[in-house]
């Protein structure tokens, strides 16, 4: 009887790139298709391994894609929230330029390995100072290496000041790129050093257009709203849109709308409206119960609810001061509970800034 043949017995250079560990974005991935195993992440499965498949932000990855085509490369410095895009790109820019040597000619470090001064003085500068030769017909593009540092917003400041000399010492042969959320923690003399482009949310469009192809491949039963809800829920973060179909898929076998919800612990649009409606209209007593006893009947967290009722007050008609003043006290709301402040407290504070809306909006009136 043959033995199964699995990933560990497979050693292809030509369709396998083998990465470092870390935070999972990299793992054993193939260069001409995507895994289809069950157990495979969703967010692997169908990540983009060619700037052509890069979901958005096409004007970016054209400029890259030329730059690369014609030997251009800059260091780069990408930016922007998560999961819209930066990580692929400069894989794909990677396994473009080297193809099958892709693994020998990249290192990659983020946040989840140690990045101090010690790595930038040593691993990094050992790394950029050999000089790498290709025997192959393209050796002016293979032979410059690159170094990327994934959330380099987490390193050290004393390691970025070391990182901006060996950046000007091995220009020549090796190019780094950058990849972080908050630009603001870079440093000036590292910014000018490099090429910015910022990756803003994705569209909505670009979402489910995406979304679309997944769950065709993956033959799932999703409805127009069910959809629209996973892609409302995502807010332009094409990785999360991924593990809330992923994980909705494996509770329910339909990815309707109330599925999605109950799955991510979201309140539902219904009673977000039901909620308003309660704020708005009965008493303080009243309205603390009934919100008090659906959150422990549909294990809804108060941050969340403060989150969409501060969305809802955006589409009722009312004066404008009093909005400015509402949002202003939600949003102060929304403040004191990331810190863990007591939930019955701040669910009092809601309702009482409902009830002085309640009195702006009557007096306006007369």
């Amino acid at each position: 009887m043959a033995e199964p043949i699995t990933l560990m017995d497979i050693d292809d250079d030509d369709n396998l790139s083998v990465q470092p560990n870390n935070k999972g974005k990299n793992v054993v991935v193939s260069a001409a298709a995507p895994s289809h195993g069950k157990a495979t992440p969703w967010v692997e499965k169908y990540r983009p391994h060619s700037l052509a498949d890069v979901a958005a932000h096409r004007d970016i990855v054209d400029t890259i894609d030329r730059l690369t085509s014609e030997n251009r490369l800059p260091h780069l410095l990408l930016y922007g929230p998560p999961g819209t895009g930066k990580t692929s790109t400069i894989l794909a820019v990677a396994r473009k330029l080297y193809g099958a040597q892709y693994h020998n000619m990249i290192l990659e470090l983020n946040a989840s390995d140690d990045r101090g001064i010690n790595v930038v003085r040593q691993q990094i500068q050992d790394f950029a100072s050999t000089q790498s030769f290709s025997f192959g017909g393209d050796s002016a593009k293979s032979s410059v290496k690159m170094v990327l540092l994934d959330e380099a917003d987490a390193m050290t400041k004393d390691a970025q000041f070391a990182l901006r000399r060996v950046i000007e010492k091995y220009t020549k042969n090796t190019r780094f790129s950058l990849i972080c959320n908050h630009v603001n923690k870079i440093i000036p003399a590292l910014q000018s050093r490099c090429t910015r482009f910022r990756f803003a949310p994705l569209e909505e469009f670009h979402v489910s257009d995406r979304l679309k192809h997944v769950i065709e491949a993956e033959g799932l039963d999703v409805p127009a709203s069910g959809l629209a809800a996973v892609v409302r829920l995502s807010n332009g973060d094409m990785r999360k849109a991924l593990n809330i179909l992923q994980s909705t898929h494996m509770a329910s076998q339909q990815i309707t709308e109330e599925a999605v919800y109950l799955c991510t612990g979201n309140p539902l649009p219904k009673d977000i409206e039901q909620i308003s409606y309660w704020l708005l209209n009965e008493s303080f007593a009243e309205s603390f119960k009934r919100i008090s006893d659906m959150k422990a009947r549909k294990g809804l967290a108060l941050i969340d609810i403060v989150r969409e009722v501060t969305m809802f007050v955006f589409k009722i008609m009312m004066p404008a001061d009093v909005r400015v003043k509402l949002i202003n006290d939600l949003a102060d709301i929304e403040y004191r509970l990331t810190f863990g402040c007591n939930d019955k407290l701040q669910l009092g504070s809601l309702i009482a800034t409902f009830t002085k809306a309640r009195s702006a909006l009557a007096a306006a009136a007369k």
